[in-house]
């Protein structure tokens, strides 16, 4: 069929031949019907065409004094008895009794076709046509096999090597064809990102996988490297693609990433390197170019490199420059060349690819749900407000109880859902339990609110606020806004604490059960009294006085003596409420007590 066409455009790692392996015989009315398609239409020599079909044949490359001709070995006697000058000893093409195949390059070469063409857009600038005019039906290509595969949140190693895993057991157990990928990531690494492009791209090319990105949301900074890498790339028309994201790029990253795109074998080869550079780095300069209805995006630098290795590049019209600094928008991707397809839903993806049977997903783990559960703004600041009140709750009853445990629970789930979701790591952990210890040291140890307090309880908020987001420092508009949402998160938290801090102690002592467990506030004569000794600050009478602790001093909290309900503050140790204490020294209002020590039974 590709012999009988005018002309033959092939792929670059694309096959022709050899067309006589499915045949036992070859009987000579097929050796004809070859020979004269190769004669009437000109692109593979008639020998050549009879070389890619019988193996039995030796094709040989002879340079004469009218130029390069391709003929039989039986063939060569002929010739010379045609007095025709032989340059040179001649070469041989296709060796006898191996089947003849040619590569697009090999066949590019050898001059037996005129183009390659990757994909669809170089195929469309090969026939000097708009892309828009060339219409793939993919329901022809393949007999998909398909696989779908979710790419969700910041991109890290651990997410790159399950995407792999997931892709490579696919093909060993199901020996699929088609992946499709949907993205919705910031970002993350660049590197990362470079390392699953790199699969997607040439590794799955080598084993004949098809790959389609699917971005129904956003794909920003380097996640869109990975879409772009994939064969083709399906947006929906609002979805966010490259722009500010997760990571900010440094010079290493970016003089990588050039390199990497210009490689004519790397993951990218089917585009133009600058629009994959400028998806990150918000410096590039951008121009839309038109040729004939085609539209694409090229730097001045490529264009000016375009220029220089192919002629028809001056055909490109220059037009107004495009800004990507913010990202583009799905349909305007859709617009310049970049997307494939724009579809509103994933329903229309299937239509395209005419897989009416659906898309079997590598569904994740019941931990997978539960973490992006978890990580929903919503339910982190539900969590924080929770484990926060817990510890409240703890601090105002004796021993260490329902409270601790449930603060424990909670923020163990908060920091295991971000660990998992990309966006803590041990740093911010250790941040957690420095800032805690530090506010232990502060209420047990040195009594008051001083150094330590202050910078555990600031400890605590940064780790927190570190643990929503893969930076420390926001460098663009997309990074200032997830700070202002991990801090609205935490702002939320401490509001609900308070709420529920102000209910508890109006409504907890008042209930049959629970009231046992925390300290009611004084009634309103009690309370005045106590108002009136701390205006008088004036505890002396008290010194050598022994009362009981109504509540757990650590170290601060209430004591009765006699008729006199007071706050005081433990002498360097925690107090259980209910024990004996001694008023040890009394500074203005600050009453000091040390535990009464019970002499042992005689």
């Amino acid at each position: 069929v590709a012999l009988a066409c005018d002309e033959i455009i092939m792929a670059p790692e694309a096959e022709i031949g050899p067309a006589g392996v499915d045949e036992r015989i070859i009987e000579p009315d097929m050796r004809s019907t070859y020979e004269v398609i190769a004669n009437r239409r000109r692109t593979f020599p008639p020998d050549v065409a009879l070389g890619l079909l019988d193996p039995a044949l030796e094709i040989l490359e002879v340079k004469t004094d009218l130029g390069t001709e391709y003929m039989c070995s039986d063939r060569l006697e002929d010739l010379r008895k045609q007095k025709r000058t032989i340059l040179g000893e001649p070469k041989v093409l296709i060796p006898a009794g191996q089947p003849g195949r040619f590569t697009g390059e090999e066949a590019r070469r050898l001059r037996f076709i005129g183009y390659l063409a990757s994909d669809l857009r170089e195929l469309a600038r090969a026939l000097d046509l708009a892309p828009e005019n060339i219409e793939e039906d993919l329901a022809l290509s393949e007999n998909w096999t398909p696989i779908g595969v979710t790419l969700k949140g910041p991109i890290t190693s651990d997410k790159v090597r399950r995407v792999q895993r997931i892709i490579e057991d696919a093909i060993r157990a199901r020996r699929i064809n088609l992946v499709i990928l949907e993205i919705h990531s910031p970002g993350g690494s660049i590197s990362e990102s470079i390392q699953l492009a790199n699969f997607l791209g040439p590794a799955l090319k080598k084993e004949q996988v098809h790959t389609v990105a699917y971005v129904p949301s956003e794909a920003r900074a380097d996640a869109s490297l990975v879409a772009l890498a994939c064969s083709q790339l399906v947006v929906h028309p609002e979805a966010i693609l490259g722009g500010p994201g997760g990571a900010q790029p440094s010079k290493d990253d970016l003089d990588l990433l050039r390199k990497v795109a210009k490689n004519p074998e790397g993951p990218w080869a089917h585009r133009g390197w600058s629009s994959v550079l400028a998806m990150v780095d918000a410096d590039m300069e951008m121009y839309e170019y038109v040729r004939r209805g085609q539209r694409q995006l090229f730097s001045l630098e490529e264009m000016e490199e375009l220029s220089k290795r192919d002629p028809t590049a001056a055909q490109w019209i220059k037009g107004q420059r495009v800004s990507i600094r913010g990202g583009l928008k799905g349909a305007q991707a859709g617009q310049l060349g970049l997307a494939d397809f724009v579809v509103r839903d994933f329903a229309e993806l299937q239509k395209e690819f005419s897989l009416e049977e659906g898309v079997p997903w590598a569904e994740p783990g019941w931990a997978q749900h539960l973490i992006d559960l978890l990580a929903r703004p919503e339910v982190a600041g539900l969590l924080l407000a929770i484990g926060f009140f817990a510890l409240y709750f703890e601090l105002h009853t004796p021993g260490v109880g329902l409270g601790g445990f449930i603060a424990t629970v909670c923020f163990l789930l908060f920091f295991w859902s971000r660990f998992l979701g990309g966006t803590a790591g041990w740093l911010e952990v250790l941040l957690f339990l420095a800032g805690v210890a530090c506010l232990l040291l502060e209420i047990f140890l040195l009594p008051g609110f001083g150094i330590f307090g202050l910078g555990g309880g600031l400890l605590i908020i940064a780790s927190l606020i570190l643990a929503s987001q893969t930076f420390v420092i926001p460098r663009n508009e997309y990074q200032v806004q997830q700070s202002m949402q991990s801090l609205m998160i935490l702002i939320g938290a401490f509001g609900g604490v308070l709420i529920l801090a102000w209910m508890t102690r109006k409504w907890l002592p008042r209930m049959p059960v629970l009231g046992r467990m925390f300290l009611p506030p004084p009634e309103p004569e009690e309370a005045e009294q106590i108002r009136q000794r701390e205006r008088l600050a004036d505890y002396t009478h008290l010194v050598g006085a022994v009362g009981i602790a109504t509540t757990r001093l650590v170290p601060s909290g209430k004591a009765r003596f006699g008729n006199e309900l007071v706050d005081v503050t433990a002498d360097g140790e925690l107090i259980e409420r209910g024990q004996k204490i001694i008023v040890t020294e009394v500074q203005g209002y600050r009453v000091i007590v040390r535990p009464v020590e019970e002499p042992p039974p005689s």
